[in-house]
């Protein structure tokens, strides 16, 4: 065969295999209102960057008649390429070939790119569309899901991973995004569980839909497996870029910082009007973190779930920073176990990734109940407060108003190690608040009391103009500094440009054993 012929013969093959599962099906998948796996790529990757790998790959099993049954690439597009120039690997399950569905050589390609990724420091993508393992290939599936868990885990906190839910993800398949840093799930396209609403039929003889059991909205507000819902598959990668915006490409090295365009002395007289003088009522902390960064720019992560506590990226003066703040417009900004499993994960993630930790305090307490305690809220609070301690980042915190008890240890405090601890006039540090500490301590005063109510007022009024200041706290260090809120801003700027060059570490220790 001439070099012509043989070229021609490459390009043909190279055709064949980016149609997948053939026309129709490219067909059936867009009617679904999905896109195919390569258009996904298009869409995340910057144009022409992408240079796939093992697309001849085919499986080998010959049961079932599936020596009849073969496709270019075995149902995953793999490969890598570059978003906004930086470098990140990438695979594209293919639902238009059998299904997405798992299989030996299938999983082997992932794995090589993993593998790759780990090799070169860069970041890893999963864009996922599977019915899961393929059956005609039996244990040799279960394995190659296997391969991919194991790198899953021994890729963590050493390359960011993302995956994408943009169709079907169930049984074991879940457990690779679970695994990762975040997952993107798509509205009434995506589905995650771990048995499907037949198999629950069956055994328990509950009915639920499919969109009830593993829908984005399910994972998003209901379970916390899912950190972003997406209005669709192009809102889905928009959240991909922005999500790798604000992260390294490894821990070794620095968040990228952007070309800052936001003053960093800019003084905002609207933060203190945010806070209630009445200490009882509510209002919106991203309202707060908002007004301090860069251009107001926030970017939430885990909106819909535990909405007690909120976590998230943003930028000042252009580094990279992860903010967590108690939401006293939710349950007054308790702390309870989903709001703690959620601080804590993120707190772990910006720790594992060199992203300084800027954290807002106005927190009561521990949510109280029988299902909290029940439920193991002392072994979940602690989660959050174990993360804490154990970031070695720039550490942050500014304590708006109520910081009461435990809680007020847990939020970053100067005693585990935050580096600068401010305070608002606004803020209480107390072991809690006014109204508990009296009932406490003056309980026989009141009780003896002519006039009881009265008695306890005046208690109280006497306690909150003692304790329920910052002042106590400042003069024994536990703060750095109260400050005007009209000054948050450039006083975190300077605090974060003093802690750039911070060094600390924890104790040599092959791990810790963190409260799961």
């Amino acid at each position: 065969m001439s070099s012509d012929k043989r070229v021609s013969e490459l390009r043909r093959k190279k055709e064949e295999a980016k149609l997948g599962g053939g026309a129709d099906r490219i067909v059936a998948q867009h009617q679904k209102g999905k896109l195919t796996a390569r258009e996904r790529i298009d869409l995340l990757l910057d144009q022409g960057s992408f240079v796939e790998t093992d697309m001849f790959v085919e499986h080998r099993t010959t049961d079932f008649g599936m020596e009849r049954k073969k496709f270019p690439g075995d149902g995953v597009v793999t490969g890598y390429g570059r978003v906004n120039g930086r470098l990140v690997y990438v695979f594209s399950q293919d639902f238009t070939v059998f299904g997405g569905s798992l299989g030996e050589m299938f999983a082997s390609k992932i794995v090589k790119i993993m593998d790759m990724a780990m090799k070169t420091g860069a970041p890893f993508i999963g864009l996922n569309d599977s019915g899961g393992a393929r059956i005609q290939e039996g244990v040799a599936s279960l394995g190659g899901y296997a391969e991919i868990f194991y790198r899953n885990v021994t890729s963590s906190g050493v390359i960011p991973q993302i995956s994408a839910i943009l169709g079907p993800c169930a049984g074991g398949a879940v457990y690779s995004p679970a695994m990762t840093d975040f997952i993107i799930m798509t509205k009434k396209t995506s589905h995650m569980f771990i048995t499907g609403p037949e198999v629950i039929k069956t055994v328990t003889g509950e009915e639920v839909t499919f969109e009830e059991l593993g829908g984005a909205m399910t994972h998003n507000a209901k379970s916390g497996v899912a950190h972003f819902a997406a209005e669709d598959e192009r809102d889905c990668i928009a959240t991909i870029k922005r999500l790798l915006s604000f992260m390294p490409q490894n821990n070794l090295e620095e968040p990228p910082r952007s070309q800052p365009s936001d003053m960093p002395n800019r003084m905002d007289h609207e933060l203190g009007s945010i806070v209630p003088e009445d200490p009882q009522k509510p209002y919106d902390m991203r309202d707060i973190i908002r007004h301090v960064v860069d251009h107001e720019d926030y970017f939430e992560v885990h909106q819909h779930w535990a909405r007690n506590i909120v976590v998230g990226f943003a930028r000042l003066d252009g580094y990279p920073i992860g903010v967590v703040g108690n939401q006293p417009a939710v349950l007054a900004g308790c702390l309870d176990i989903n709001a703690s499993t959620k601080g804590g994960r993120f707190v772990r993630f910006c720790d594992a990734f060199n992203i300084p930790l800027l954290t807002f305090v106005d927190v009561p307490g521990f949510l109280p109940g029988t299902d909290q305690e029940f439920g193991g809220i002392i072994r979940n609070g602690a989660k959050l407060l174990y993360a804490f301690c154990e970031a070695t980042v720039p550490k942050i915190t500014v304590i708006t108003r109520k910081a009461y008890g435990g809680a007020y240890d847990v939020m970053c405090s100067k005693h585990i190690r935050g580096d600068f601890n401010f305070a608002w006039p606004s803020s209480e540090l107390a072991v809690m608040g006014p109204d508990g500490a009296v009932n406490i301590i003056f309980r026989k005063e009141i009780e003896e009391a002519a006039d009881a109510k009265a008695k306890r007022d005046e208690l109280v009024a006497d306690y909150r103009a003692k304790f329920a200041n910052p002042y106590i706290a400042a003069q024994r260090g536990y703060i750095d500094d109260v400050i005007e809120p009209q000054e948050t801003r450039p006083r975190v700027i300077s605090a974060l440009e003093v802690l750039q060059t911070k060094r600390e570490s924890m104790p040599p220790k092959k791990h810790g054993n963190i409260p799961l």
